[in-house]
């Protein structure tokens, strides 16, 4: 039988705030656009008010600023494994057109892919890695499926070029 009363009543706050948090992970990566009431707005803002009244800085502008503050690691943690993505499509591109073959190929990625985002976390943002769990975390967060997206940019074009 469906519950009523008190009970009920009392998980309906939770329901609504489980449900507006999702809405603002959503946003958090799409600079701000939501479809809420059925329209589109705009995200061109960089920062966001805050209920206490400071200004929220937008993951964009953290991205492209050396030494930036990440209160959530999840947010950095996603940085990281775009930033990763990025990579294997722009390098899955050149070897298909250059056309590189083989282990070189791939150890070349791995090299570069991992190169580039030690050198963003350690250098460029400054992390303390610890607070990741460490380097080595760091340095593997999303690699396998930066490697499976590599692979298959590089096959399709690889392929699309240089296939009789």
């Amino acid at each position: 039988p469906p519950r009523t009363g008190r009970a009920c009543a009392a998980l309906a706050p939770a329901v609504g705030e489980e449900e507006s948090a999702g809405r603002a992970g959503a946003r958090r990566w799409w600079g701000g656009l939501s479809s809420e009431d059925g329209r589109m707005s705009g995200g061109k803002s960089r920062e966001h008010p805050l209920a206490n009244g400071g200004m929220k800085v937008s993951v964009w502008s953290k991205v492209l600023k050396s030494n930036a503050a990440w209160e959530d690691k999840d947010e950095f943690l996603d940085v990281i494994y775009w930033f990763r993505q990025i990579i294997a499509i722009i390098l899955g591109v050149i070897w298909g057109v250059v056309p590189l073959k083989g282990f070189l190929g791939i150890a070349i990625f791995c090299l570069i892919n991992a190169g580039l985002l030690y050198l963003y976390f350690s250098s460029f943002q400054q992390v303390d890695e610890e607070e990741y769990g460490g380097t080595w975390e760091l340095t593997k967060e999303g690699f396998m499926t930066s490697f499976a997206l590599f692979l298959v940019v590089w096959i399709i074009f690889y392929t699309a070029i240089h296939y009789d």
